[in-house]
């Protein structure tokens, strides 16, 4: 498919510089660019490229002015990046020829008492089990288990492999990305006088709502008692651990490899980074930023503020400490001759 950098403009309520009938046919990186190509530059650190770039049509600021010729015809946006994952989206759309199947591929198993809506896809080899809801416009892709009583929402996308336990609750929008699993048991096990552990049975449930995206391979414990929330518009990436009865807040994000123990409560609109560990029974304010790799064992009561280290503490103060760590040998040494030197003046 092709299209004008008129048209683009258009659909992005933006403003042409240069050939307004030059067509694109593809979206590319602005640095690999070739004749054809949309591209865009949000971050000034890649503006060079676009002076040698052969992309066609390139998205930009409103406010960019180019301090040397460009061969390229420019569409102005508010915000380039916003603009360009629009497209990108679109363009995903095109591509992904399961967003238009309906239907329910062989072999796969439906229970007869599961409701599924219009315009739902279910692939081979899945299994919806007894009483499960599923709304319109939904994706069930290949070998995708979904447990008893669970109420899937419309306009989902489940890609292959998810694993969803009985009686989970998953709002409108929620893509969930292969391999992960929604409402394995939570860990919990009580100690005996002998050295042994006893079972806790898990009875509660997750509640992830509209609009969430969760990556490949996470995991998502149910909640003991009560239910597991992934409230609305947030966003986890791959190989994340999410505890028991834990709440992750609205619009909040996590990366890669981070864990969340049991019963902690992470803000809305936080932002988690990779490798991060949140101990147990915490609750983190609207708007923590903890750094990679740090550790949380301590309640966080100031909202907006970031983290860092383990166990963290206020950037600030870890950007100062780590400043001193690595001068550290070196203070010890004069330390040690200072040292030296006052008992030799004490002892003469």
């Amino acid at each position: 498919m092709q299209f004008t950098a008129k048209q683009i403009s258009d659909f992005l309520s933006g403003t042409v510089e240069g050939d307004e009938t030059i067509t694109v046919s593809e979206l590319s990186k602005i640095e690999e660019g070739k004749k054809g190509a949309l591209c865009f530059l949000s971050n000034r650190k890649y503006e060079n490229f676009i002076y040698s770039t052969n992309a066609s049509v390139v998205i930009v600021g409103l406010d960019f002015v180019p301090s040397q010729p460009i061969s390229c015809t420019l569409v102005k946006v508010k915000d380039p990046y916003s603009a360009f994952s629009v497209l990108l989206e679109k363009y995903n759309e095109v591509l992904n020829e399961t967003s238009q199947k309906t239907g329910i591929e062989q072999p796969s198993f439906v229970h007869l008492s599961a409701k599924i809506g219009k315009n739902v896809f279910i692939g081979a080899f899945s299994y919806i089990d007894a009483n499960v809801e599923i709304g319109d416009n939904t994706k069930i892709l290949q070998q995708i288990y979904i447990g008893t009583d669970s109420k899937i929402g419309s306009g989902c996308t489940f890609h292959p492999g998810v694993k969803i336990y009985n009686r989970s609750v998953i709002g409108d929008g929620v893509v969930i990305h292969s391999n992960t699993v929604i409402g394995s048991d939570g860990f919990g096990f009580a100690p005996q006088p002998d050295g042994t552990y006893t079972k806790i049975a898990q009875i509660g449930n997750v509640v992830i709502e509209n609009d969430v995206e969760i990556g490949a391979n996470t995991a998502i414990d149910r909640a003991t008692m009560g239910s597991t929330f992934i409230r609305k518009g947030s966003k986890l990436d791959n190989l994340i651990q999410i505890a028991h009865n834990v709440e992750i807040g609205e619009h909040t994000v996590v990366a890669a490899q981070a864990g969340v123990s049991g019963s902690s409560k992470v803000g809305e609109r936080s932002v988690v980074g990779g490798q991060v560990g949140i101990a147990g029974h915490l609750s983190l304010a609207r708007g923590t930023q903890i750094g990679a790799q740090a550790g949380i064992n301590s309640n966080i009561t100031e909202e907006n503020k970031q983290w860092h280290g383990t166990p963290a503490q206020p950037l600030r103060d870890w950007m100062r400490a780590s400043v001193l760590f690595k001068h550290l040998p070196g203070i010890e040494k004069r330390i040690t001759k200072l040292e030296a030197e006052i008992t030799a003046k004490l002892q003469s």
